[in-house]
């Protein structure tokens, strides 16, 4: 990581050799000798980091940290000296600074430190404007983000929700699949009709058909009244099928010719009864893959898959991690009545590396458990859940110069396509799709290398 970096020295010599070597080290910096040139410098250009001795004619090193925590407290400064002790020590960070370096260090220490403080400041940046997008954000309908692949939603969202075409919603469990359709829905001409959704998923098989078309009085040992079904209870409005690709097989004919004919014949009735509904499904299932094995009807697929919205995973949207973190940090201080208004940079930072497997929601939990147990006015790392304190990304290759350490190619794009599918929670159409291949091909390397998954 490079940045600009003020170098401030009373011995010019000093001063010069450490902008010597710090610009080969990819810094572009700059040198004074004194505290009131520094903080000339500091208001007339921008600095990323300021490195000082503490020992200085005039101003010394700790009175130029006070200033400038004062003034820019959004520049770390790292203090250094021939002189260390603990005292030292706990005077320079009394006065605001970042960092302690104690004379001789290797400037490789020194680069280090300036790549930490000016990571930390970054963060520090990040966060404050995404407290203020946040803050000012209306967000898209309930959905926060504004990452490229979630503007792709917005817009494909903004381009269907006229019309009442069917929308297949796919993401992995917790992207906020029922928020696209409930999206939908008040950008419709039926905003003002009923939104239903029904997990097809959580309720059984027996009782499924009931719950989606109704029943006549009598039409079963416990049907002592007649009962109106969702796709009737919709009727003006939408109707959401969410897990759709856990639909009992022996029911998907009935719902698909009661999506061709917009007519539905409740059990136990003689006739068909007409709807007027919009359907929305989704599904975090690999329900290509159903089709293929004949778990999901094909015709049935089609008719449900005109439109596909594709939601991404958290760890694909960027920053959009921070901007819903911010979100979440403020709608539970309000509900709790805790003092907590952000995030630490560390905090943000760790938010930012962890892979979010359970998405949207694992975020939000997180977030509600930090908030919870925060005892400063901002979440710091020791906030966190224990897995993501301690998360690591892992390295595909060995990081080492030993050719005998090396892998072959074949190990490589094993590793390789294993992560990927535990990055997508196993869903092959998904994994084939960030690998680039074919789901044949595909499935030939996995007949090759072992599915990961199986099992």
């Amino acid at each position: 990581m490079s940045g600009r970096v003020l170098i401030v020295d009373d011995e010019r010599s000093v001063g010069e050799l450490l902008e010597s070597g710090l610009k080969k080290r990819g810094f572009q910096v700059k040198s004074c000798t004194s505290g009131d040139a520094a903080l000339a410098l500091l208001a007339e250009e921008e600095f990323d980091a300021v490195v000082t001795d503490l020992r200085m004619k005039g101003m010394d090193g700790l009175s130029l940290c006070e200033r400038i925590v004062a003034n820019r407290p959004d520049v770390p400064v790292l203090v250094i000296t021939a002189f260390g002790s603990l005292e030292s020590a706990i005077a320079a960070i009394r006065a605001g600074a970042y960092d302690f370096l104690t004379k001789p260090f290797e400037l490789e220490v020194l680069r280090l430190a300036l790549v930490r403080a000016i990571r930390h400041r970054a963060l520090r940046e990040e966060v404050k404007r995404l407290r203020q997008a946040a803050a000012a954000s209306q967000g898209y309908g309930e959905m926060l983000g504004a990452s490229a692949p979630m503007r792709k939603v917005y817009d494909l969202i903004d381009r269907v929700a006229e019309v009442d075409t069917s929308v297949l919603v796919t993401g992995e469990s917790g992207t906020g699949k029922e928020l696209v359709a409930r999206a939908l829905h008040r950008r419709s001409p039926r905003r003002d009709g009923p939104f239903i959704a029904v997990n097809c998923a959580a309720v059984p098989e027996p009782l499924l058909e009931s719950e989606l078309f109704g029943h006549a009085k009598g039409a079963f040992t416990d049907a002592k009244g007649a009962r109106q079904g969702l796709f009737f209870q919709a009727s003006g409005g939408t109707l959401f099928l969410d897990e759709i690709g856990d639909m009992p097989l022996g029911l998907q004919p009935k719902l698909l010719r009661a999506l061709q004919e917009r007519r539905a014949r409740p059990l136990g009735a003689t006739e068909e009864r007409p709807f007027d509904i919009r359907v929305v499904a989704a599904t975090n299932s690999d329900i290509e893959a159903a089709v293929e094995e004949r778990r999901f009807r094909e015709d049935l697929y089609y008719r449900i898959n005109v439109v596909h919205v594709e939601l991404p995973p958290l760890r694909s949207r960027g920053s959009d991690v921070l901007l819903m973190a911010q979100h979440f940090v403020e709608r539970f201080a309000a509900s709790t009545g805790h003092r907590v208004t952000g995030l630490s940079a560390p905090a943000a930072e760790k938010l930012l590396s962890y892979s979010w497997p359970g998405n949207v929601r694992e975020l939000s939990n997180c977030i509600e458990r930090a908030v919870a147990l925060a005892r400063y006015e901002q979440i710091a790392v020791e906030d966190l859940p224990q897995k993501i304190q301690r998360y690591q990304i892992r390295d595909l290759v060995p990081v080492t110069e030993d050719p005998a350490e090396l892998l072959p190619m074949d190990e490589v794009e094993r590793r390789y396509i294993a992560r990927v599918l535990e990055a997508v929670q196993g869903n092959k159409t998904i994994a084939a799709k960030v690998l680039g291949f074919d789901r044949a091909t595909l499935y030939r390397k996995l007949a090759r290398y072992g599915d990961p998954t199986a099992g």
